[in-house]
C-alpha cells in the first residue's frame, strides 16, 4: 500500500508524516521544492503527481488558512481550497484511491449554541469558509470513496499558535483582552493525525465508513478561557508571566475588528465519528496542557 500525503509542512501535515509512516509507504510533498508538482496554486498538475505516484490513499493536507487575507485574495483561497481538492477527488475516483480531506467549521454560519451535527445546514460567513465548503462539496461529488473531516481551532507544538502568542503577550503586557463571544474547542493536530491513521485503516477494511465526520475536542470554550487556561498551566510551571491568568479581560469580537467575520459558534458534534470508529475525544485541557509542556520545555 502506498499513502501519498500534501502539505506534509503544515502543523497538521508534520503531525501526519509521523502517523502515516506506519501505515505504508508514505510519499509526503510540501509546497515547493519538490521532484513532483504539489503547487496548489496549479491545481491541473497535480492530476500528474497522483498518476506518478500511484497511491492507494490521497491525504490533502494543504489549505489556504488566512482568514482574513482570503476576503481579497479570493482567486488563490479558491484555488487552493475547492479546485484542487476536487481534482486530487477526482483522479482519486479514476485510480480507485481513497480520498482524505480536512474542513472546518467555518462552513457553517456560526448561529445558535448547539454544536454543530455533519448534516446541519452550512452557511458560511467568509471567504475562506465558502471555499471550504466548497472542496467538500467538489470531494464528495468526484470521489465516493472519500473521507472529510471538519475540525476547529487546530494547533500544535510546532510553529506559531495562539497559545504561544498568549505566552508571550504576557510575558510583555500588564493585562491582556481576549474575545469572549466564540465558542469551540482546541484541537491538536497530533490528536487529528491519530485518529485520521486510524480511520484510514478502518475505512479501507469497511469501506462503509468512507463519509464526512467532525472531529475536534472533547468540551467548549471561549478564546478567553483558552488564553486563561495557557497562563494557568505556564504559572504552575513556574514561567514568569507580567500578565497572570486572572488579569485577562473578556471582550465582544467587536473590540477586535477584522476583515473576516468570525463564527460564534463553532462546536462540532464529534458523535458520529466516535460511534463510527470506536474513538474517544479527549478534553480540550488535556491536549493543551501537553501542548504546552512540551513548548516549555524547549524554553531557554
Amino acid at each position: 500500500m502506498k499513502i501519498l500525503l500534501f502539505g506534509k509542512n503544515g502543523q497538521l501535515g508534520w503531525e501526519l508524516q509521523r502517523s502515516l509512516a506506519p501505515l505504508s509507504e508514505l510519499v509526503a510533498l510540501g509546497a515547493r521544492g519538490e521532484s513532483m508538482p504539489c503547487d496548489f496554486n496549479e491545481p491541473d498538475l497535480l492530476a500528474e503527481t497522483v498518476r506518478q505516484v500511484r497511491p492507494d490513499v490521497i491525504v490533502n493536507a494543504a489549505a489556504y488558512t488566512a482568514v482574513d487575507k482570503a476576503q481579497t485574495d479570493r482567486e488563490a483561497a479558491h484555488r487552493v481550497n475547492a479546485l484542487a481538492p476536487g481534482v486530487l477527488a477526482r483522479v482519486a475516483h479514476q485510480c480507485g484511491a481513497l480520498m482524505v480531506h480536512f474542513s472546518t467549521d467555518y462552513v457553517f454560519d456560526g448561529s445558535g449554541d448547539r454544536p454543530w451535527r455533519e448534516a446541519d445546514p452550512t452557511g458560511p460567513v467568509n471567504v475562506y469558509g465558502a471555499t471550504k465548503l466548497e472542496g467538500e462539496q467538489r470531494v464528495i461529488s468526484e470521489c465516493a470513496h472519500h473521507l472529510i473531516f471538519r475540525t476547529s481551532w487546530v494547533y500544535s507544538a510546532r510553529g506559531s499558535n495562539f497559545a504561544k502568542t498568549i505566552l508571550r503577550l504576557a510575558q510583555e503586557r500588564e493585562s491582556l483582552k481576549v474575545v469572549d463571544d466564540q465558542f469551540g474547542a482546541p484541537t491538536g493536530a497530533d490528536w487529528l493525525a491519530d485518529i485520521t491513521s486510524h480511520a484510514i485503516r478502518a475505512t479501507l477494511q469497511t469501506p462503509t465508513r468512507a463519509g464526512l465526520y467532525h472531529a475536534a475536542a472533547a468540551g467548549e470554550t471561549t478564546w478567553h478561557g483558552y488564553a486563561r487556561q495557557v497562563l494557568e498551566v505556564a504559572q504552575a510551571q513556574g514561567v514568569a508571566l507580567r500578565t497572570t491568568s486572572d488579569r485577562i479581560d473578556p471582550v465582544r469580537s467587536e473590540a477586535f475588528p477584522t476583515p473576516a467575520r468570525r463564527p460564534e459558534n463553532s462546536r462540532l458534534d464529534t458523535t458520529a465519528l466516535r460511534s463510527a470508529f470506536d474513538l474517544s475525544s479527549p478534553d480540550w485541557r488535556v491536549g493543551v496542557e501537553r501542548m504546552l509542556c512540551e513548548v516549555l520545555a524547549g524554553r531557554p
